[in-house]
């Protein structure tokens, strides 16, 4: 029997409740699971099955905040090879140069513009700091503003990349208390074994005022699409079930479950102004992309609610 590398969780990971359904159950070596997991490594790498044979993947929905999450993950063993090894470094790297465009950094760029204008502050006084930084593009364009920014990785090989570039990287251990005025989240709580104790931890490196951005893949409806169907589909459904991807996606969140969990981090989530974000997000790429900058803010103020919170530590 090969060893077991999984840790079992057994309290919802964003409330701490033990109300818990379980709504998914299937080992990582059985179908569907296996083919998906097959199918979706192997244009990234390759995958050990024998770390997988004694474990399964299930999700579970907490009661009270709604969130849905892994109960066997990876413990620091199986993660170092997932995100390391299984996740070809070299070729990781060659997709992030592929993926440069225009229009990434043009919404990087809007982004840290409307948090600049919300925070009020000159841009030689901005600290930011990127948590989960991963290539250090946000944190690159961060600082051609003129502002500092600094920022924290796990990923030796995305580590290596960003001091390439002149990024500054602290440890965990390092990061300072009261210092920040932004703090970047971007696609990074849906991967942590405790979401809630991170959060708590960011708090504190934040200035009174201060801002914690968090952005997680939205998991609404993702109960309806955990089907063989979707499972097995190398398009569209395999986009549906992201969210709660295997081994990687291990917390799927809904808006009012994201936003609970920052509230019993003492942190109030926040709009902006829909005059400043008509100020810096105006796409003036003919009338059809001004309407869209006139509306979207709009639409997602009062329809769109995402999973892409501002909190503000108050």
């Amino acid at each position: 029997m090969s060893e077991n590398h999984f840790l079992e969780r057994k309290e919802c990971p964003a409330c701490k409740s033990l109300k818990l359904e379980q709504i998914y159950s299937c080992g990582f070596q059985q179908s569907p699971i296996r083919e998906y997991l097959e199918a979706f490594y192997s244009g990234q790498g390759h995958i050990e099955s024998k770390y997988l044979a004694d474990a399964s993947y299930i999700l579970v929905e907490c009661s009270d905040c709604g969130m849905i999450f892994q109960r066997e993950i990876p413990d620091d063993f199986l993660s170092d090879k997932l995100y390391e090894e299984w996740i070809d470094p070299d070729l990781a790297r060659k997709r992030h140069l592929e993926d440069y465009n225009l229009q990434k950094f043009k919404r990087y760029a809007q982004e840290i513009l409307l948090l600049i204008g919300y925070v009020g502050k000159s841009l030689n006084e901005l600290k930011f700091f990127d948590f989960g930084m991963g290539w250090g593009e946000w944190a690159n364009v961060v600082r051609a503003f003129g502002c500092s920014c600094t920022g924290l990785e796990i990923s030796p090989t995305r580590i290596e990349f960003a001091r390439s570039q002149g990024l500054k990287i602290i440890s965990p251990d390092k990061v300072p208390e009261g210092h920040y005025d932004v703090i970047n989240c971007e696609q990074v709580f849906e991967h942590i074994a405790d979401p809630l104790g991170t959060l708590r931890w960011l708090k504190t490196a934040l200035k009174p005022g201060g801002l914690i951005k968090v952005n997680v893949p939205d998991g609404r409806g993702v109960k309806r699409y955990l089907s063989e169907d979707n499972w097995r589909s190398a398009g569209s459904g395999r986009k549906l079930i992201n969210p709660v991807s295997p081994l990687e996606h291990i917390n799927c969140y809904n808006r009012s479950g994201l936003i609970r969990m920052g509230e019993v981090c003492g942190l109030k989530s926040i709009d902006i102004p829909l005059s400043l974000q008509w100020k810096y997000s105006i796409n003036i790429d003919g009338i059809g992309g001004i309407l869209k900058g006139l509306l979207r803010p709009i639409y997602g103020r009062y329809w769109g609610r995402s999973t892409n919170v501002l909190f503000r530590f108050e």
